[in-house]
């Protein structure tokens, strides 16, 4: 074999001759020595040269049996049945050892069985039973070696079943043709085979490197066209798959191989319309290119992942070129070549495919740049979200706190990647673009319009996930900013040559609008502290319980939560870099008003107020001595006795128990306090930074009305307590026992002890601050009681002029009481509202005639009419008591155990004895 020039197939399809290394050439020395194309075949195959030498003699053997036959009988080598001919010429001896023969008999039988049962040519007929006979005779050569000798039965028995089906035809099933063998014309065993002869066309020595004898090797192939039934367009289809198999099973480092699949798939398109009738041609052609597109698309899908700028241009192109005319081939489209990429209908398919890969490829190469920030910023980004379905997993991005610790002077997270996918952007358009420009003119500006969707997805979800506005957020603004900008000059640039100038591509790229979003933040940030503030009281109120042993100070400790939001919110307020504060103020500051005075209208919700605990006054009726038996009071007795620890510590699941309501009391004193130091703390922090001073005198007013909104709701409470603790829970001593029957032996006494149990734990309780407004609502509800007692007890109670001192001495120990030896409230304050029951106990000290004349005086001179002859109108209850108020003289009369009394009463205003 002579040196010849460079293969003219390698130049065809692009394949370079590759300078052999000093490790190939000695191998090269030994490869000369090769004389014919046969022994390179040989080589390149890796069949031993023992092997060759027995398959040489059993061919021989088969043509000198021919020579010998009757010339009728004589037959091509293309039309032999080579397998049944290896069985038959080669013995047990022509083998080093029995397994090596029975391994070669084995591999035989398969052959046959692969080109005559699985895979023939002509299908096979149910009702011909040699299919059946040559399973058992193969079945049964596998299990014990076939005896392969002339006269053998089993040998000619299979010898007359393998030409039966061998040499069948369509027309004639089962007849012999004289003519021609099918045993291995079917698909895919004659591709398989043809297969394995086309991979002699790669060095042994270098997989990735064709032979340089590749014109010569692909001549000898091309001779078993006849036996295999192949063609140029299946030897086209094959070869192509050869090369792109070898270049993606070998680490794709041979890029000649690519380049020529490529140009071979050229070829292919071609054939293809031709051989469109071809059923087998078809099937392979459809799997064949479903692989390459299949592989193809996997790297352009995620190009950015696969290429780079120094093997783009000359593998990338390939790659896309292949994917485009595999689309294009399978669904049978016009072809056209790389250079015949212009405007068109023809660049539909192209076009369509690619605008698929730019942007699928841009948005995985988004989500990789994104996704470096997953661990440093416990971030998700959200088209990773949206792949995985995982949108809500997102949380909140705290930059200004927590990932700005230690890192003053890195940029947050959202303004590295707009930096991120700036550069993703001009790498792009200056290393991808250029190339993928062949099959879709603007390119470049579905590439950018891709970006600014995903960071506009990243920076929407980012936004609304926020909860703080901090100068973290004006350099993310910032950096959307300057990248939106950077895509819109590369899609304008891109675009120049276009119809429309880009503009269709423009409007794809929805405004980022980074300053209205940034007002927006603003407003969005306090009706979003405001809400939840509002959510948190309305929550935490329903679990409040109210007990004052929860911390040292007895208050609520949902009071401190409150509070603590309220701090952070205002102290956030004013550290958001804007320039607006004093025109939101008012916002933020209505909005946690609102909040606050929720909170303090629920800290009093349900206690009760003054009507719901003070009895109704009964009818006035005229005083009897029958009236002094109590059985007619007690059968409206509603409230029982309770016993004293009970009653003053409450129950723990009683939100509305003396403790309890203390605790309330607490709260919004708690508040106020802390309110008005928030204030001063305020106007401090905003005089140091020198901020505006009208913003400062707008926070000396900020918390005005939830300050009144706590004075008001503590002296409700405190009037609520105070009430509640006389005539709820003291009722059994007081209003329902207190003077009923014999005055002398329904004293104060009882009353008093357990009244002073109640003091003490209000003492204990209740801050120092609003301790004395508590007792004094205590001993004010206390006082007019025990008014109401003397002036509206009901029938139960009467009194006689003998009574006054045990009254006057029992209102004195109540007095006491509240002044405990000048440890209690002050004696002015005593005094003061004492003063009202002194005035109108010496009425009960007047006797009955004076007591008469006293009651017309003052019912004449408050009536309109002063004749005295006219009938003394019946006073009206106004609850105003005093010695002059002619409805306090007539119930003092109604009480009177006295005659002259009810006769009076009788006569003048016809009252009755008894309810």
């Amino acid at each position: 074999m002579t040196s010849r020039a460079a293969s003219k197939v390698k130049k065809a399809l692009g394949l370079r001759s590759r300078r052999k290394k000093a490790s190939e050439k000695a191998e090269s020395e030994r490869v000369k020595k090769v004389s014919t194309i046969g022994e390179t075949m040989r080589v390149q195959m890796r069949v031993s040269e023992q092997m060759d030498s027995r398959v040489r003699k059993a061919l021989s053997k088969v043509a000198a049996d021919q020579i010998n036959s009757l010339c009728f009988l004589y037959q091509k080598i293309e039309s032999m049945v080579l397998p049944l001919e290896m069985l038959q010429q080669l013995k047990p001896s022509d083998f080093p050892n029995q397994e090596e023969y029975e391994a070669w008999q084995r591999r035989n039988l398969k052959l046959l069985e692969a080109g005559l049962l699985l895979h023939p040519l002509v299908p096979l007929d149910d009702e011909n039973t040699a299919p059946q006979q040559l399973r058992e005779i193969i079945d049964g050569a596998l299990e014990k070696p076939l005896e392969t000798s002339k006269n053998n039965e089993t040998m000619q028995a299979l010898r007359t079943v393998v030409l039966s089906l061998a040499c069948r035809t369509s027309n004639n099933i089962g007849s012999v043709s004289e003519t021609s063998t099918h045993w291995a014309d079917g698909f895919p065993m004659n591709l398989k085979i043809y297969q394995m002869l086309l991979e002699a066309c790669f060095d042994v020595n270098d997989e990735t490197s064709v032979i340089e004898e590749l014109d010569e090797v692909l001549e000898l192939i091309k001779k078993t066209w006849l036996v295999l039934g192949m063609n140029q367009m299946l030897h086209n289809l094959c070869f192509l798959w050869i090369l792109f198999n070898r270049y993606a099973t070998m680490d794709q480092a041979e890029g000649d191989l690519l380049s020529a699949g490529n140009n071979l798939l050229i070829k292919v398109e071609n054939d293809a319309k031709a051989m469109k009738g071809d059923e087998n041609y078809c099937r392979m052609l459809s799997s064949t290119l479903g692989a390459i597109l299949s592989w193809a698309e996997k790297r352009l899908l995620g190009y950015h992942r696969y290429f780079r700028s120094d093997n783009a241009e000359s593998t990338m192109g390939c790659v896309v070129s292949m994917a485009v005319l595999s689309v294009k081939i399978m669904e049978g489209g016009e072809g056209i070549s790389n250079e015949d990429h212009i405007e068109g209908n023809e660049m539909d398919v192209g076009q369509e495919k690619v605008d698929a890969y730019i942007k699928s490829s841009l948005r995985a190469a988004f989500v990789q740049a994104s996704f470096q920030y997953l661990f440093h910023y416990n971030y998700v980004p959200a088209t990773q979200c949206a792949k995985y379905k995982m949108r809500k997993i997102m949380e909140t991005v705290k930059s200004s706190k927590s990932s700005s610790t230690g890192q003053q002077n890195e940029l947050p997270f959202m303004a590295k990647l707009a930096e991120d996918v700036s550069t993703l952007a001009f790498t792009e358009k200056e290393t991808f673009s250029p190339i993928l420009k062949r099959w879709h003119p603007l390119a470049a500006g579905v590439a950018v319009a891709t970006l600014h969707s995903c960071y506009g997805n990243e920076l929407k979800q980012y936004v609304s996930s926020i909860d703080e506005l901090t100068p973290d957020i004006l350099e993310v603004m910032k950096g959307a900013d300057k990248l939106e900008k950077d895509l819109v000059q590369i899609a304008v640039e891109n675009s120049e040559d276009s119809e429309d100038g880009g503009k269709s591509i423009i409007r794809e790229m929805l405004p980022y609008e980074a300053d209205s979003v940034t007002s927006n933040l603003v407003k969005s940030w306090i009706k979003t502290r405001t809400d939840r503030l509002k959510e948190w009281v309305d929550r935490n109120l329903q679990q409040e319980v109210w007990d004052p042993r929860a911390n040292r100070e007895r208050f609520a400790l949902s009071a401190v939560e409150v509070l603590r939001i309220v701090d952070e919110a205002f102290e956030a307020f004013f550290l958001l870099p804007i320039p607006t504060h004093s025109a939101l103020l008012p916002d933020l500051a209505t909005g946690i008003n609102s909040c606050l005075q929720h909170y303090i209208s629920m800290a009093k919700f349900g206690c009760g107020t003054q009507s719901t605990y003070v009895p109704t006054m009964p009818p006035l009726t005229r005083c009897s001595r029958r009236s002094k038996l109590p059985s007619v009071f007690k059968k409206k007795e509603k409230v029982p006795k309770k016993s004293q620890a009970g009653t003053v510590n409450g129950n723990e699941n009683d939100s509305f128990g003396t403790p309890q309501m203390c605790c309330r009391i607490n709260t919004l004193n708690y508040i106020q306090n802390e309110l008005n130091l928030l204030a001063k703390r305020d106007i401090t922090h905003l005089s140091s930074s020198g901020t505006n001073q009208d913003i400062a005198d707008r926070m000396e007013k900020v918390f005005e009305f939830s300050a009144a909104a706590c004075v008001e709701g503590i002296q409700q409470l405190c009037e609520a307590t105070a009430n509640k603790v006389i005539f709820q829970d003291l009722s059994h001593f007081f209003w329902d026992g207190l003077y009923i029957g014999e005055v002398s032996s329904t004293r104060i006494d009882p009353f008093l002890q357990e009244l002073d149990h109640y003091l003490e734990v209000i003492s204990i309780t209740v801050h120092d601050k609003v301790r004395t407004q508590v007792i004094t609502e205590v001993m004010k509800v206390s006082f007019d009681g025990f008014l109401m007692v003397l002036l509206a007890g009901g029938p139960p109670r009467a009194f006689t002029l003998q009574d006054y001192e045990i009254i006057d001495e029992d209102f004195n120990f109540l007095t006491d009481l509240f002044w405990s030896n000048g440890d209690g409230l002050p004696a002015e304050l005593i005094e003061q509202f004492s003063t009202k029951v002194k005035d109108i106990l010496p009425l009960f000290n007047t006797d009955t005639d004076s007591l008469i004349e006293k009651f017309k005086q003052v019912t004449l001179e408050s009536c309109a009419s002063s004749s005295a002859k006219s009938k003394l109108p019946l006073p009206p209850t106004t609850g105003q008591w005093s010695p002059t108020e002619p409805n306090t003289v007539l119930r003092v009369l109604c009480y009177r155990n006295d005659e002259t009394a009810a006769k009076f009463l009788k006569k003048t205003y016809h009252l009755p004895k008894r309810l």
